[in-house]
């Protein structure tokens, strides 16, 4: 188990508006609202009406305890001062004294409302042991205006027990005393509810020593519930050490850390770029011992009046190489405010990956240019969501085999060119564009092809190849695919299922072909379309399509073509392959505008 240490700010929301109003902004003239003599209280709205929030010194004495109503408060004390609770503003400074106290541990977060928590662990000796550090940190929080009580024990429950119910401070507790310690304290030390106190304030179990000799099952019984006892039982656990405790640092763990404190506060920019060099090296010399690389570095610089700047920069290839990470921190900092000072400076990586030493003297270079620091620089200059780089996706598409990631996500695994596919158009373009192409022999290899107003003479092809579409991503079109609906000559209807699906990012030309779908005439489709079609060879079928949204690089004018756009947004099972002028070719003559009559199967 390592050691915590806990602190307790019991006046911390009035001390925040104090040193809130301490100043104007021009920090002439000292603001006597917030008193110290006289009773003062902060005032928060909840069901039961007005109720003191926070009170000072002077109101303890008196007897005015936090939780108390205003009615009630103002009968006891007549000048009390009241002022309206901001628990928003007092969460962001908590928050913003947490980041404050990196200085001392680079594991911490805060406590509830009015708390901190830090791991001690093998930071004590950095302050000359753990007496030294407790009394730095009270002189630190005394000097900001807190009043603080600190507490070292083995485990956060012990710490946090110890330095709100404990006498005097700070409070150390030597490793295996932790049990005599908390034995005198009262039960509301252990973390519990207020209805479980009661309880067991009841049962005449007032103090923390009467739980140890009880048996567990005896203390289960004695409750209304089990989670009750359950809970009960699990925070002695914690407090003793017998369970352990989970516990979220505010700041992400590092894991090669340089740290670099100062006797007198640096002002200057030249100081922080040297101190900066000086942890640059020394945790690059850590990484090369480890054989790691950092990917990821964060530098936390410590002002003299307690706040805190973090400075991130990420890598797209790990390194360990200093004037690497120097040039990316430079960068950063150029526009830094050091304030009053800055008293110390930690440079640490926050993720690391597996970086083999390479020999860099005494061997021909690659003669490759290295990418990863110009992506390192523009990155951490102009933003990862400016700077990307592509990735490679599985897919038959070309347009859908790679997309954009993250430079910072890792290298991309590119291979060669598949054996078993032909070359990928090197440039695609964003919408299809119409190709008059003149052939020998029906559906037979393009000779001639007209494109752009400029005619070009085929000398070799190759192909066609063909790319079935990836049926997942049809599925969301066909459910919402318009509707079409048709009747027969004869009155009589019934449902067929008819459906055209096009080849992706093809134009619609006479020459082109198209994948097409046809069931059973007696087999009603799932799809949303519908068409009706007399029984017999000599069916007949007038359809009327819904208008909609033409697909992008597809212009479409007669109702013939509206039908065709109508039947691409359907999609069944079995597939045939018609080029759009047989398509069209069933019409028959005489026949209402748009009629059309379904090709069989049979009829390839």
């Amino acid at each position: 188990m390592s050691p915590i240490v806990s602190v307790w700010l019991p006046l911390f929301p009035i001390e925040r508006l104090k040193r809130e109003r301490a100043t104007r902004k021009d920090g002439s003239i000292p603001d006597k609202s917030v008193p110290d003599d006289r009773p003062f209280a902060l005032v928060g709205s909840e069901e039961r009406g007005l109720v003191l929030t926070a009170v000072n010194a002077a109101c303890f004495r008196i007897g005015l305890n936090p939780g108390l109503g205003l009615a009630d408060a103002r009968a006891i004390c007549l000048h009390l001062l009241t002022a309206p609770a901001a628990p928003a503003k007092d969460a962001e400074a908590l928050l913003a004294l947490a980041r404050g106290s990196a200085r001392f541990s680079p594991s911490l977060n805060v406590d509830g409302e009015d708390g901190l928590w830090l791991d001690a662990a093998g930071i004590s000796h950095l302050f000359g042991g753990s007496r030294a550090l407790l009394a730095e940190m009270e002189r630190r929080l005394a000097a900001l205006g807190f009043t603080a009580r600190l507490a070292l024990a083995e485990t956060l429950g012990a710490a946090h027990a110890l330095a709100r119910f404990g006498t005097g401070s700070p409070i150390i507790i030597p490793p295996g005393k932790i049990e005599a310690a908390l034995a005198p304290l009262r039960v509301e030390a252990l973390r519990l509810e207020p209805d479980t106190t009661s309880l067991l304030r009841r049962l005449g179990l007032k103090r923390i020593g009467q739980l140890y000799d009880l048996p567990r099952s005896s203390l289960e019984r004695r409750f209304h519930s089990r989670d009750a006892a359950e809970a009960v039982l699990l925070r002695l656990d914690q407090a003793l050490g017998r369970r352990e405790e989970p516990r979220s640092p505010l700041l992400p763990p590092l894991h090669f850390l340089a740290r670099l404190p100062f006797a007198e506060p640096l002002i200057t920019h030249d100081g922080i770029v040297a101190g900066l060099k000086h942890l640059a090296a020394e945790l690059c010399a850590d990484l090369t011992e480890a054989s790691r690389g950092a990917s990821r570095v964060m530098l936390v610089i410590c002002r003299a009046d307690g706040s805190t700047a973090s400075i991130e920069a990420g890598l797209s290839v790990p390194t360990r190489e200093a004037q690497h990470l120097l040039r990316l921190l430079l960068d950063k900092i150029e526009t830094f405010d050091a304030g009053f000072g800055v008293d110390l400076m930690v440079l640490g990586a926050r993720a690391t990956e597996p970086l083999l030493p390479a020999q860099t003297t005494l061997a021909a270079t690659s003669g490759k240019a290295k990418s990863g620091l110009l992506i390192d620089r523009l990155a951490n200059r102009l933003g990862t969501r400016v700077v990307r780089r592509l990735f490679p996706v599985q897919s038959h598409l070309p347009e859908r085999a790679q997309k954009m990631r993250n430079v910072f996500a890792g290298l991309p695994s590119w291979t060669g060119p598949s054996p078993h596919k032909p070359p990928r158009p090197a440039f695609l373009f964003a919408k299809p564009e119409p190709v008059s192409v003149l052939a020998e022999i029906p559906e037979g290899p393009p000779v001639r092809f007209t494109w752009r107003r400029v005619t070009r003479r085929v000398i070799k092809s190759e192909g066609p190849e063909r790319i079935a579409p990836e049926w997942w991503r049809e599925l969301a079109r066909v459910s919402n695919a318009p509707e079409a609906f048709a009747s027969s000559e004869g009155g009589e209807s019934q449902s067929q299922a008819v459906s055209l699906t096009p080849l992706p990012s093809l134009p619609h030309n006479g020459e082109e072909g198209h994948v097409a779908t046809h069931q059973d005439p007696a087999t009603i489709t799932a799809s949303r379309m519908r068409m009706a079609a007399a029984t017999g060879s000599s069916a007949k079928a007038s359809i009327r399509t819904t208008p909609m949204a033409c697909p992008p690089g597809i212009c479409m004018g007669s109702s013939d073509e509206e039908l065709h756009r109508a039947l691409r947004r359907a999609r069944c099972h079995n597939q045939l392959f018609l080029p759009a002028k047989r398509l069209a070719s069933g019409r028959t003559g005489g026949d209402s505008e748009g009629a059309w009559a379904p090709r069989d199967r049979r009829h390839r």
